[in-house]
């Protein structure tokens, strides 16, 4: 599983607005091939899948819920 630690690995600094890299990381986050996508996959296959693969399934959908940058 994962620990949540509300801490960035890198310092960050914005110094100005860039819309098409927001643009970028909203669709990593949210799109089709994104984060979220993702885990659903993982949490829905995990019915129709034998039983001992089940438990491996929900670690790995859960794990995508994890905020990439904490990882």
């Amino acid at each position: 599983m994962w620990i949540y630690e509300k801490k960035l690995q890198y310092p960050v600094r914005v110094s100005k607005c860039d819309p098409r890299m927001g643009k970028l990381l909203m669709e990593q986050y949210g799109g089709a091939d994104g984060e979220l996508a993702a885990a659903l996959r993982y949490l829905n296959q995990r019915y129709t899948i034998p039983d001992k693969v089940i438990g491996l399934l929900t670690d790995i959908g859960t794990e995508e819920f994890a905020p990439s940058c904490y990882q």
